[in-house]
């Protein structure tokens, strides 16, 4: 009897070093470094904190001026860049294996599986040593996506992508806009509520009484933040990932070179410019209301929502980056890679090869030796010195990330992540060595 490829899916592995593109790979390694800075915050656990609840607001000139510098750069502006790249990821991932030959549907199990694994690794995580965990989130957020979108046209997309951007605008602006009429702008928010970084627990002694703490903040932040993602159009970062993949926007940039440089540019203007009111007032030079600094302030709002088009606009200058790099590359001569850049771009790019492994290492690295039921190191430090600490952490990833890569060898959780996914079949051992 003969069946169709629905019913009898060809399996493949996972992607090898050959099909790997350098753009989303140096972006996540980029990422990574942006994200080890912005969860400096939370392990400043002594630090007094502004009416944001976040960044510290005492220290130094030298402290003010990172404050400033991440409350601009780094702040609800880093996780829609991992968003974007994870959809993007997601969606490579889905192509290669039905170009391969799989069905739709085997490929979507595939990823359904991954999925469901990466919600079981999130919660570990937050629950063993940060609260803040991303990965559960991602894999909410993938899993519905997935099911949704993968095998959706590209029009669907767009349309979808669309509805995500005016929930999103709608819902940031509505409380906004209503406080607004009401002549209450400076009272929307609210500066005496707990601060935020409370529910990381670095400042709790006892780590059984932390790891709880982190337990409620995982299952809030994997299951109640990702439903209000999808609800209020949070999407659609992840979405515009996916559109982005079929286009091949990161594989070859010079394609794309006209919508890179806009989104670049128009990005990162908009979430700076975005950012800007809210750092002023941190720093005393905007005379704010309290209130609107909070959390829920309006200040806080708008860095929220334009943090989304500075997340692309990083993306994007990463792919114009890549696309200039690889333009010298050609010029210089195929294959031949020489001087100190060319072995920093292999070496944050072999991060982004293993971005899991690296961004739980970061944890590891970080909350045993900075919160206050491990060596309590935080308490000593400031913004500024946190902010080296934390690239210090990032470049011991960086050099245990290219040692693998020399040894053509994939990351710890990769590996695990990979034998997951795909059985003994994605069994992970020797990988090539990426060009």
């Amino acid at each position: 009897m003969t069946t169709t490829s629905e019913e009898t899916p060809v399996r493949r592995g996972g992607v090898r070093a050959e099909e790997r593109a350098l753009a989303p790979d140096l972006a996540r390694g980029i990422m990574l470094l942006l994200i080890v800075l912005s969860n400096t915050a939370f392990h400043l656990w002594a630090a007094r904190r502004g009416p944001s609840g976040w960044q510290p607001a005492d220290g130094s000139w030298l402290d003010h001026a990172v404050q400033f510098t991440m409350i601009i750069v780094l702040d609800l502006r880093v996780y829609p860049l991992f968003a974007f790249l994870f959809g993007y990821g997601m969606m490579q991932l889905f192509l290669r294996q039905t170009a391969a030959g799989n069905s739709e549907r085997g490929a979507a199990r595939i990823l359904r599986r991954r999925s469901l694994w990466l919600i079981v690794i999130g919660l570990l995580h937050s629950t063993l040593l940060m609260a803040g965990d991303i990965v559960g989130y991602y894999g909410v957020l993938s899993l519905v996506l997935g099911l949704v979108f993968l095998r959706r046209s590209e029009r669907a997309l767009k349309r979808w992508i669309c509805v995500g951007a005016v929930l999103m605008v709608f819902f940031a602006a509505q409380p906004v806009v209503s406080a607004l009429l009401r002549g209450e702008l400076g009272t929307l928010g609210d500066a005496g509520a707990e601060p935020g970084f409370m529910a990381y627990a670095a400042q709790e002694g006892n780590w059984l009484t932390a790891a709880h703490t982190r337990l409620e903040t995982g299952l809030f932040v994997t299951f109640l933040a990702s439903a209000l993602a999808l609800v209020g159009g949070g999407y659609v970062v992840f979405l515009l990932g996916f559109w982005a993949a079929r286009r091949r926007v990161l594989e070859e940039p010079g394609r794309h070179r006209t919508l890179l440089r806009r989104t670049a540019v128009i990005g990162i203007a908009v979430g700076w410019l975005g950012a800007l009111p809210a750092a002023l007032a941190h720093v005393g030079a905007l005379d704010v209301p309290a209130d609107a600094q909070s959390e829920e302030g309006a200040l806080t709002l708008l860095r929220d929502v334009t943090g989304n088009a500075a997340g692309l606009g990083y993306v994007a200058a990463v792919a114009l980056f890549v696309h200039w790099w690889s333009s010298r590359r050609a010029r210089v001569g195929a294959g031949v890679e020489v001087g100190v850049g060319a072995t920093v771009v292999t070496a944050v790019s072999a991060v982004g090869k293993r971005s899991l492994s690296c961004y739980l290492a970061h944890s590891l690295l970080f909350a045993p030796v900075l919160a206050a039921w491990g060596l309590g190191l935080g308490e000593h430090l400031s913004s500024w010195t946190m902010a080296l600490f934390a690239v210090g952490v990032w470049l011991i990833t960086v050099a245990g990330a290219y040692a693998l890569e020399r040894a053509g060898r994939r990351g710890p959780a990769e590996a695990v992540l990979r034998r997951l996914m795909y059985g003994a079949k994605g069994k992970a051992g020797r990988v090539a060595k990426a060009g």
